[in-house]
């Protein structure tokens, strides 16, 4: 699956155009190295997004074209 589009179907960006634009920008690093928008993302990769007010490390435990809001964080496990 695209980290653009596991970003969106996660929830941890509102939308798939933001993460693109932020993949774009360099913000997103997948084990350590920048990404582009169609990065294929597998299951256990760690994927950190770097904000403004600070960054967001996760590691990937699930990759699902589509899931309810409630399942929405049993997709990743956020690391400290």
């Amino acid at each position: 699956m695209r980290i653009d589009k596991f970003l969106k179907v996660s929830r941890i960006l509102k939308r798939r155009t933001l993460a693109q634009e932020a993949a774009s920008a360099g913000k997103i690093m997948v084990n350590g190295k920048a990404v582009k928008p169609a990065y294929r993302l597998k299951v256990g990769d760690e994927v950190e997004l770097c904000f403004a007010a600070g960054s967001l490390k996760f590691r990937v435990l699930a990759l699902k074209e589509s899931v309810k809001k409630d399942e929405a964080a049993s997709l990743y496990e956020v690391i400290a």
